[in-house]
């Protein structure tokens, strides 16, 4: 395909980030600024049976591949659809068993050889942007990051040997570099995990932490709205990470996995930083600035731990290396400290309590959840820019956890919250915001 472009934007070097996309056209808020499909995707092992592999959709009743009964299909077509790639993996499913387990960028990079030896010509996925020119950062990558991709570079050699030609190590190295650096995680309404994917035009937006842009999914395909107005010669900006941290932290999330330093508008300001750390009113003796340090110190290390314990290997979709029991337990412990100088809307109180929210979901404590819900809501509002997919799936999730509990009026009122966002973010005609409206009408 020849290079066309993206209508109403163009490629551009953006002073002081390199190249970017900028507007040649005026966006109001909710405009689709424009819709990428994906290079190549996997759909998240933990998702099969529930959604299609080929297509990505949500619905029951689907059928399974006749040869290792592992992935799931709509109908023929989608299996068709899907066979080219799936091929990598039927085999050798099928003659590993159990100890089948490539990690999600493995399987895509697998899926991205595969690709690249049978495409020849760009994509309509690389309108603006080709595969080949995503950034690796390969002289930043210290060591643990090198040993990352030397174990992936293996898994890859390991589960895949019999089904695809690999470039040399060189370009192998590379290649997971880039993907680690511009992959993307496709996710559902709620925020779960639905499988990662590579988008190359929408790899190309560069980074605010005050976003004019917003990405979501349509099955495999990402979709930029517009959730700010923008001017023609204005950059057109995505956020790369979780904006609900204080700035500090979100300069070194940025700069440990994309390497540069943010000096948008949010970051320079700090103007939220106040609120989002917020100290408890009506101590007795107000804290000293080393005792908050120390406390934040406490909060990023529990937080930490959180995320080094996942473990998506482990039977009955349970994320976690401790049982359900002891997670919570480390939930309220961890609140109970830190609620000694952090206010309940201080952010790494909210961290926590979200975590909790998820373990009392997984153990079917729909009243313990919903409290957490409760607490958490409002603050989000406050913390977050507007239209925020994060505001908009807690929303979600305390309206279910309402309308299961048959608080309906307060159910109805959190799912109009939440399609208030959706609109602007998803757009009307999403799937999903058919699917709540249905939820809705069923509580009449």
């Amino acid at each position: 395909m020849k290079t066309e472009g993206i209508e109403g934007t163009e490629r551009f070097l953006s002073p002081g980030k390199g190249r970017g996309l900028r507007a040649t056209k005026h966006f109001k808020v909710g405009d689709l600024v424009f819709a990428c499909p994906a290079y190549t995707y996997v759909l998240t092992v933990n998702e099969r049976g529930g959604h299609c592999e080929c297509c990505f959709t949500r619905r029951e009743g689907l059928s399974k591949c006749g040869k290792c009964k592992q992935a799931y299909y709509c109908n023929v077509e989608c299996q068709r659809g899907d066979w080219p790639m799936h091929k990598l993996e039927c085999s050798a499913m099928c003659a590993y068993g159990e100890n089948w387990c490539p990690s999600e960028t493995v399987r895509l990079v697998a899926r991205i050889i595969l690709k690249q030896k049978s495409q020849t010509e760009r994509t309509p996925s690389e309108r603006v942007l080709t595969l080949r020119e995503l950034e690796a950062h390969l002289d930043k990558l210290d060591n643990e990051k090198n040993e990352m991709n030397d174990t992936d570079i293996a898994a890859l050699h390991h589960f895949y040997s019999r089904h695809l030609d690999f470039p040399d190590n060189a370009a192998l190295t590379e290649l997971f570099a880039q993907v680690n650096c511009n992959g993307f995680t496709i996710e559902d309404e709620e925020l779960s995990h639905l499988g990662s994917a590579v988008f190359p035009d929408v790899a190309l937006m560069n980074h605010s932490c005050s976003p004019n842009v917003i990405v979501t999914y349509k099955g495999t395909v990402a979709e930029v709205r517009a959730v700010q107005d923008i001017s023609p010669g204005e950059e057109i900006f995505n956020s790369y990470i979780d904006l609900l941290y204080p700035t500090e932290d979100r300069i070194e999330r940025l700069r440990d996995s994309y390497f540069f330093t943010c000096d948008c508008k949010e970051c320079t300001s700090k103007s939220k930083d106040k609120a989002k750390m917020e100290i408890r009113q009506k101590l007795s003796t107000p804290p000293e600035e080393e005792e908050i340090k120390q406390m934040v110190m406490y909060a990023r290390n529990v937080i930490e731990e959180f995320r080094r314990a996942k473990h998506y290997k482990n039977i009955l979709h349970w994320p976690f290396l401790l049982p359900p029991s002891e997670l919570l337990e480390i939930c309220e412990l961890s609140q109970e400290k830190m609620g000694s100088i952090f206010a309940e809307t201080n952010v790494y109180m909210l961290h926590m309590m979200y975590q909790a929210m998820g373990v009392c979901l997984y153990m079917q404590d729909w009243d313990g959840a919903m409290k957490y819900g409760e607490k958490i809501i409002h603050p989000y509002s406050v913390h977050y820019p507007p239209y925020s997919l994060n505001v908009a799936s807690m929303y979600l999730k305390l309206g279910r956890l309402y309308l299961g509990l048959e608080k309906r009026t307060q159910g109805v009122k959190a799912l109009k919250k939440a399609l208030a966002i959706m609109d602007v973010a998803h757009g009307k005609d999403h799937p999903y915001i058919a699917e709540i409206k249905k939820e809705m009408e069923e509580q009449k």
